[in-house]
């Protein structure tokens, strides 16, 4: 199945979504960087927000959406910032060696479930002295994921779900020991944010922006609709509003590698 994203429905917190990368990037120490690309970039409006921060870089954002990319170009500031589709390895396979200052990946490499063994290839496409940073969730283990996956496991949806794609990620501290064999500097750390969300069914909208998405569209027309009430039902049980917004507690692992000289 291929799966299609829907920028519209990805940036209906796109506040909340953006807060990580800025603390992401602003851990990247990099002075005056010439190539800077973001993996995974999404609907592009963080991408963008590069070319303040680096006003002297051109800025490559790389997805493997189609409706990402078209709703990234169209927020493109500058002429220096540009959008492009491929697929991550894909990019990695083309990337000359140590052709980028800053490679930036937000929330993208839990998608990958080999991308600890991508490690060796991110470092390789940056060049010696230069900067890779990666920001994954690390809150599967969580009410908003676990109940999707038991619902999904149930009939009879189970017969149309038991393939889907599923967001992974490891600890910080085993990206932290696998970036140091590289000979990299690493700073790792975790972070749980309490997004404090409003509107109907916050959380119900928060997931199916990412990681219930490949659920949803596994399954046919005639089940969705009841599979999605249900799921609404378990998440507000799960996240209760007490009336001042519901609370979902997000973990983030964000890991900053300065590639060695």
């Amino acid at each position: 199945m291929s799966l299609t994203w829907d920028p519209a429905r990805y940036l209906a917190y796109a506040d909340e979504r953006g807060r990580p990368f800025f603390d992401l990037v602003g851990r990247v120490a990099a002075v005056d960087p010439r190539i800077v690309v973001d993996l995974g970039c999404g609907p592009g409006n963080l991408t963008s927000s590069l070319s303040d921060r680096w006003p002297a870089a051109a800025i490559t954002g790389v997805d493997s959406s189609d409706a990402m990319i078209a709703a990234a170009s169209d927020t493109s500031v500058a002429d220096r910032v540009s959008f492009h589709r491929a697929d991550l390895r894909d990019w990695l396979a083309a990337a000359p060696s140590g052709g980028v200052d800053v490679l930036v990946s937000n929330a993208t490499l839990q998608w990958l479930p080999d991308h600890l063994d991508l490690l060796p290839a991110l470092v390789r496409a940056v060049r010696p002295g230069g900067w890779l940073a990666f920001q994954v969730p690390g809150n599967h283990g969580e009410p908003s994921h676990t109940l999707r996956a038991e619902l999904a496991a149930e009939p009879p949806y189970a017969t149309h779900t038991a393939q889907v794609a599923a967001p992974y990620a490891h600890d910080a501290t085993t990206y932290l020991r696998a970036l140091q064999a590289l000979g990299c500097e690493v700073d790792a750390w975790e972070t749980t944010y309490l997004h404090v969300l409003h509107g109907p069914d916050p959380v119900f909208t928060w997931v199916t922006g990412t990681g219930a998405r490949p659920t949803l569209q596994a399954l046919p027309d005639d089940l969705r609709p009841r599979f999605e009430e249900e799921l609404k039902a378990r998440l507000r049980a799960a996240y209760p509003d007490e009336g001042h917004g519901v609370v979902l507690p997000f973990r983030r692992i964000f890991v900053v590698a300065r590639v060695p000289a």
